[in-house]
């Protein structure tokens, strides 16, 4: 299978494995990187041959005429999401990142309230803090093992200072894929406190069996005139490098306040990102992402079978994305002890849970997009090192 071959990428700039000794203490010589969420899969053919015919033709100007791009991302919300959209309520940003900074820039003001359903995302509290917004950390509750809302707790928390709520749909890092009540129960909240919604549905192609993404526009047509829509083909198809996001608001009012920010910051497409991804949203991809969420699946079974055999260790059950999230309190060791188990004994990258905020103490998040083989290296290393 495609997803079986081990691609070395130690000494190619990598992120992800590169830089695993300066966070972590991790050998990248020796280590297993399972932090940064990438994929170590190269993408389908048909993005390599976007590529391909980039570099055949030898010239790399700017970027033009993307009637084809946006259709392919109408294409592609339509035929697997039930989503029909305006092409031209899509803007293309520089990752998702870098289009919920701008967001938070163009819809609020220093001071303002944003709201977060906290463990969650951790770059969301980065670019918060230095656009010197509040963070508002709404915890999400555990029950049975899933994290729940508590939409009640949460009004008792408001103080009118609040413009925002940013929601991760699916979530990271608990792999939560929201029902529609919970979704409605999301959009009830906003309307009832006035904040502008920010869906980050990033995730939303990597759904496992039994689970189904419901994108929030099919929700309630209430909440069209305070949302905002982020897409990206990068975490579907393991392009992030792209840095190629979209940030789709169909509300016109909303709409000519996030233009007017892109201008003024002189923005403009990645060339690059705007071929992968229009090549990414077909037919051939839409295969290749079945096919991923397949093998994804597996990997999914074989590490919380694996880890979970490991004494006051607890993962929890994913319902889409490739990042577990795993309790390691039961284990009755200080969070460096942990830390030591999975850095230096194990010799494993991952991140640790409070980086995401309220509730994250004791836990750390594992990408186990990888190739079965390697996963599998890693969860005997854990399970060693705990087993000391």
């Amino acid at each position: 299978m495609r997803f079986d071959e081990v691609i070395s990428r130690r000494g190619t700039h990598s992120e992800k494995w590169d830089n695993i000794e300066n966070l972590y203490g991790v050998s990248p010589s020796e280590g297993i990187s399972m932090w940064v969420a990438d994929m170590d899969f190269r993408p389908p053919e048909c993005v390599q041959q976007a590529l391909t015919r980039m570099v055949s033709h030898g010239i790399y100007g700017y970027y033009g005429d993307d009637v084809k791009y946006r259709d392919s991302i109408c294409w592609w919300m339509k035929n697997r999401h039930g989503w029909e959209l305006d092409p031209n309520s899509i803007f293309t940003t520089h990752g998702l990142v870098n289009g919920t900074a701008m967001c938070i820039e163009a819809f609020s003001k220093p001071g303002d309230g944003i709201v977060l359903f906290t463990p969650v995302y951790h770059s969301f509290f980065r670019i918060l803090k230095a656009n010197d917004r509040q963070i508002v950390q709404c915890p999400l509750i555990l029950d049975n093992g899933k994290y729940k809302m508590d939409f009640k707790l949460y009004n008792t928390m408001m103080t009118g200072n609040e413009k925002m709520i940013i929601l991760c749909s699916p979530h990271n890092p608990g792999g939560r894929v929201w029902k529609r009540d919970e979704l409605q129960g999301v959009i009830n909240f906003a309307i009832q406190h006035n904040l502008i919604l920010i869906s980050d549905e990033i995730h939303h192609d990597l759904v496992f069996e039994g689970n189904k993404h419901i994108t929030m526009p099919l929700v309630d047509k209430q909440i069209s005139d305070s949302l905002v829509m982020l897409t990206a083909t990068t975490k579907s198809f393991n392009i992030a490098g792209a840095h190629t996001g979209n940030v789709i608001i169909e509300n016109t009012k909303l709409s000519s306040i996030f233009k007017k920010r892109m201008s003024a910051l002189g923005m403009s497409p990645n060339s690059f990102g705007i071929f992968m991804s229009e090549a990414a949203y077909s037919p051939e991809g839409a295969e290749w992402v079945d096919d991923l969420t397949h093998y994804l699946n597996g990997n999914r079974k074989i590490f919380d079978e694996g880890v979970n055999e490991i004494p006051g260790v607890k993962s929890m059950v994913l319902e889409g994305t490739y990042l577990a999230w795993v309790d390691f309190s039961g284990t009755q060791l200080t969070k460096k002890e942990i830390q030591h188990k999975i850095h230096k004994e194990a010799k494993i990258a991952a991140n640790h849970g409070d980086t995401f905020g309220s509730g994250g103490d004791g836990y750390f998040r594992f990408n186990f997009a990888m190739p079965r083989i390697i996963l599998e290296q890693a969860i005997g290393q854990l399970k060693k090192a705990f087993n000391n």
